[in-house]
């Protein structure tokens, strides 16, 4: 009981060993430095007590790390100051020794003395506690991995939702601007005008300068305006921004009562406000899937069907 008592009194503390346990190569090791401070002894001297019994410490005993293994490992010091560091041997002149469980029980018996014995004791106790817990919660570890990479898939997705929303490369498909919100409602609309890159159609019945104010946003697309009537004000307007834009068409229709703003022929918006008009009172939005295509291509024959029906009134 007393040699069992000294034992406990000598050794570190198991929590301090297992601090100094690391996992390269997988499989569980301790680096030369470490196992010198806690032997008591120079780490010179350490290591040529192995160099003399070489043939005691084969590969799974004893191994040099690799340049690129000494800077991953290095990384997982972050918690100690420079002094600590220095200390403790980071800027070494030539790569460390790591000693595997094995390589721990034959330094006791190289280093032959009391300290080294009751040290690698304490140490391969620590090794052999921190596999059995390993072992007894391997399905807990893998469940935690699992929930791991679910919540790392998720993140990720979360993250580039957020990113797309940020950056506003994904408009919301529906929603309501209230009363006095002439900003965003400007900003919302520009941004869909600035996504278009082939064309843009918008119906609207009421038209002036603030809505080609808007259109003037994006000057790579064809833009094509149906409106009811084009009045004397609207073709000036009209006439002045093609002699400094990219000439907008504009055309009667007189068949539509709501307002879209079709892009690309790929996706369209039913607005409920004329475009000079958002913000002023209330009104909402909503995108219409499958709708952009159909409705662009009937557009011609609703021009068609109006023109025959002036020339038989």
């Amino acid at each position: 009981m007393q040699g069992k008592n000294e034992v406990n009194e000598l050794s570190p503390h198991q929590s301090v060993i297992q601090n100094k346990i690391f996992t390269i190569r997988n499989v569980q090791v301790m680096l030369d430095r470490d196992l010198a401070e806690l032997y008591g002894v120079e780490i010179k001297v350490l290591n040529q007590s192995v160099k003399r019994n070489i043939a005691r410490f084969p590969d799974h005993y004893c191994f040099q790390l690799s340049e690129d293994e000494w800077v991953a490992l290095r990384s997982q010091f972050v918690t100690l100051n420079d002094a600590q560091i220095n200390q403790r041997g980071q800027h070494r002149k030539y790569l460390p020794y790591v000693f595997t469980e094995q390589g721990v029980t034959m330094l006791s018996a190289v280093l032959r003395s009391e300290t080294a014995i009751r040290t690698s004791i304490r140490i391969v106790d620590t090794f052999v506690s921190m596999r059995r817990f390993m072992s007894q919660n391997a399905l807990v570890f893998e469940r935690m991995n699992a929930i791991e990479l679910r919540q790392y898939a998720t993140d990720t997705k979360v993250d580039a939702i957020l990113n797309a929303i940020e950056a506003k490369d994904t408009p919301p498909a529906q929603g309501v601007f209230y009363e006095g919100q002439i900003f965003d409602a400007y900003t919302f609309v520009s941004d869909l005008i600035r996504s278009s890159s082939k064309r843009i159609v918008l119906i609207d019945n009421y038209v002036d300068d603030t809505t080609l104010t808007l259109l003037s946003k994006n000057q790579h697309a064809d833009i094509t305006i149906y409106t009811q009537s084009i009045s004397k004000q609207l073709a000036l307007d009209i006439a002045k921004y093609n002699s400094q834009y990219k000439p907008i068409t504009v055309k009667e229709l007189k068949t539509v009562h709501d307002r879209f703003l079709m892009l690309d022929d790929q996706s369209c918006y039913l607005i409920g406000a004329s475009l000079k008009d958002l913000g002023k009172k209330l009104f909402g939005f909503s995108k219409l899937d499958k709708v952009a295509f159909n409705l662009a291509a009937i557009l011609p024959n609703m021009i068609v069907e109006q023109e025959a029906q002036a020339c038989r009134s």
